[in-house]
């Protein structure tokens, strides 16, 4: 099986963006690292990618739209071979539109609708 990458993006409007967000070592920036990671990596396992998923890293956050939006990026990882349908990025996009209430909750988090991006 070889490793296939694919981008995460997504905006959550009740997490404000501070500038520690953007430095990769600060205490703020691991702590919300490892909830977002949380949060994705659940939500992948459920998804129809779930059995050959292995992982997001969150590779970044950047101010959003408003004071209180803050944009998260990320790169996950799964494992394909030739057992596997080619990844669907629309269909793992509605999947998880689904499971964030139509992109609206993850977790406490809440969401900006049109934010939703997954890019094989």
């Amino acid at each position: 099986a070889i490793m296939e990458h694919f981008t995460l993006n997504f905006t959550v409007t009740n997490l404000m963006f501070t500038t520690d967000l953007q430095t990769p070592n600060s205490r703020k920036f691991r702590s919300t690292e490892k909830i977002m990671k949380h949060y994705t990596d659940s939500l992948l396992q459920k998804s129809s990618i779930g059995p050959h998923f292995t992982g997001c890293n969150v590779t970044g956050f950047r101010s959003g739209r408003h004071r209180d939006d803050t944009k998260v990026d990320a790169v996950c990882s799964y494992k394909g071979n030739a057992s596997l349908a080619r990844f669907d990025r629309e269909k793992l996009y509605q999947e998880l539109s689904t499971m964030t209430n139509n992109v609206t909750k993850l977790g406490h988090y809440s969401l900006d609708r049109s934010s939703l991006y997954v890019d094989g």
